[in-house]
């Protein structure tokens, strides 16, 4: 059996599928899984044959790239589509089924695709925000009029999205061979998305597609830390962690510093993960300690606290590993795990917007206290670590049985 696995977007929407396509290459399926192109590397460590697609998305997301006009947004919209309308399907030839996350408009090619072949497809994703409910908003990334239900602001989301994409993507399809899809928004989640988040972290909610929640999907991580990292953190005390992933807006900067003097102020020593923002360490005291590429899941074990932005994969892996956390949300789903956090007990959850040393010193107070750290430790132990391999068992008892069915 082959499967492709298709995502579209940074390293935290990379990093899910590929615990995936391990689960199943020891299930002794093929895999053939599509990306960007700066995902390679990644992919060549664990095995994973990668199908690129599209630019770096480190380069796309670059801080101080001015925004496009209008018409060059629809440009470049319209050839992110086209190129994935073409080159996943040419990877899919021979595919059994298929898996999507990422970004939406990119999944509608990857389910498009699917229908072609006739071949099973599931969208999956790694926060409940993105999937449609009255229960809870859309995620924020946009702005919203104050005191609108829930319901409106989705039809409304699903409004734009059909609006900006519906025409860019039915030309694709009608391309293959493909009628027009009424509501792309829709037909992108299809029926019986997936859930891939823990269910203590990040409890299940009613919504609107019959969702199912697999767990997170980790993949374990055996690269030691480096002969620098392990002398800095033998030489005193547990340090804070401060990095934001491949979050690069604008106020970055200005939180890592604000970041690393309230943890000084605290006698606390500091590990700076530079992350896609490219940070800086503001001076060469040896408190302090930057890394580019590393290991959260042995690193995270050996600090005192964890300051991030929230990304699914961060807080999943600070929460496995019982470290106290302060998480800075800035866009998308990052306030709903920002939330989770402070309601499970294992940290704080700092407001949407700059942070100060007044805000984070008053972060770190929670965050340092021996009743979070307790807490952090008794939630590390409820997270499961078999949600990869849940999602690759129910993707090839939904292959099986088509391929029964059509036989």
């Amino acid at each position: 059996m082959r499967v492709l696995l298709s995502t579209s977007g940074s390293r935290g929407d990379v990093e899910p599928l590929l615990a995936l396509a391990v689960q199943l290459q020891d299930l002794g399926v093929d895999v053939r899984m599509c990306a960007p192109a700066d995902s390679a590397e990644r992919c060549a460590e664990v095995g994973v044959p990668l199908v690129p697609v599209g630019p770096k998305e480190r380069v796309m997301l670059k801080e101080g790239m001015p925004p496009p006009s209008p018409e060059e947004g629809r440009r470049f919209a319209a050839e992110a589509i086209a190129l994935q309308f073409d080159q996943v399907l040419a990877a899919a030839e021979g595919c059994d089924a298929a898996v999507a996350t990422g970004e939406l408009a990119a999944a509608i090619a990857v389910r498009s695709v699917a229908e072609k072949l006739g071949i099973p497809y599931v969208y999956s994703a790694c926060s409940q925000p993105y999937l449609p409910s009255s229960h809870y908003p859309p995620p924020l990334d946009e702005q919203t009029e104050p005191g609108v239900d829930n319901r409106t602001l989705w039809d409304q989301r699903s409004r734009r999205f059909c609006e900006g994409f519906g025409e860019m993507i039915n030309d694709q399809r009608a391309a293959i061979g493909l009628p027009p899809v009424a509501n792309v928004f829709d037909y992108g989640h299809a029926d019986q998305p997936w859930l891939a988040t823990d269910p203590v972290l990040a409890p299940l909610q009613p919504n609107d597609l019959d969702a199912v929640q697999t767990g997170v999907w980790i993949l374990p991580d055996s690269r030691p830390l480096s002969a620098e990292l392990e002398e800095f953190l033998a030489a005193g005390s547990p340090p804070v962690y401060v990095g934001f992933g491949s979050s690069s807006g604008l106020g970055t900067d200005d939180a890592a510093l604000a970041a690393i003097e309230a943890v000084r102020a605290q006698g606390r020593r500091v590990i700076l993960s530079r992350g896609w923002a490219e940070l800086d360490l503001p001076d060469d005291r040896d408190d302090l300690f930057a890394v580019d590429e590393v290991n959260l899941q042995a690193l995270f074990g050996r600090v005192a606290v964890a300051i991030h932005h929230g990304s699914a994969g961060t807080v999943h892996i600070a929460t496995r590993a019982g470290v106290p956390q302060i998480v800075i949300p800035q866009s998308g789903d990052q306030p709903h795990f920002a939330e989770r956090v402070a309601e499970l007990g294992v940290g704080a959850a700092h407001d949407v917007s700059i942070p100060t040393f007044d805000s984070l010193s008053a972060a770190l107070a929670i965050a340092l206290a021996p009743e979070v750290h307790t807490r952090a430790t008794a939630v590390a132990g409820q997270i499961r670590t078999d949600g990869a391999a849940v999602a690759a068992e129910l993707l090839l008892a939904r292959a099986t049985t088509l391929l029964t069915t059509s036989t």
